[in-house]
């Protein structure tokens, strides 16, 4: 079978060469076209890139190893393609996507949360808190809610964040009686 003057195994390993190029230059300028997928997710690069390569990959390799006839291997090669990029897509990308996560934080999101006093805080000053989080303990500068002092070692809940100052109050857990 010949295609634009050219037989089937010629045309694969050419285009097979260009979408691995591509793929390469996508890596390295993906933020480019970050969201250019997000409309039509079937032409965004980060899966239609792949499944030329699948496509061009199968098709080159079951033309060199069999003896099945080129039309028959284009639709094969389609078809793996296909469901291998499926597959990419589903279990791999969409994942990906939907699990970014930062290390970053804001001092107000840090409002509720409980901390221990290591430098204690008198009735009109600082002291200062650590904050244990998942991504590491944070210290920070913090005054009494008004201006109530609090001894070393006190559990405190950050019930505000003023100018980065940390406003606490002694914790008290709820407990049954």
């Amino acid at each position: 079978m010949e295609l634009f003057g050219m037989t089937i195994q010629e045309l694969y390993l050419p285009i097979l060469i260009i979408a691995g190029i591509a793929t390469m230059l996508y890596l390295f300028f993906s933020d480019l076209t970050d969201g250019a997928g997000d409309l039509f997710p079937l032409f965004d690069p980060a899966v239609l890139l792949p499944f030329v390569t699948l496509t061009a990959t199968w098709g080159y390799v079951l033309e060199l190893a069999t003896e099945l006839g080129s039309g028959l291997i284009l639709i094969i090669s389609l078809a793996a393609g296909a469901i291998l990029d499926f597959l990419l897509y589903f279990f791999i990308l969409l994942p990906l996507k939907s699990a970014e996560v930062s290390i970053a934080y804001t001092d107000d999101s840090l409002a509720g949360k409980v901390a221990k006093v290591i430098v204690p805080i008198p009735a009109d000053g600082f002291g200062e808190i650590v904050i244990e989080t998942v991504n590491g303990i944070l210290s920070k500068r913090a005054s009494g809610y008004e201006n109530h002092p609090i001894d070393y070692g006190k559990e405190v809940l950050i019930i505000e964040v003023d100018s980065g100052t940390f406003i606490v109050k002694e914790y008290e857990p709820f407990r049954f009686k």
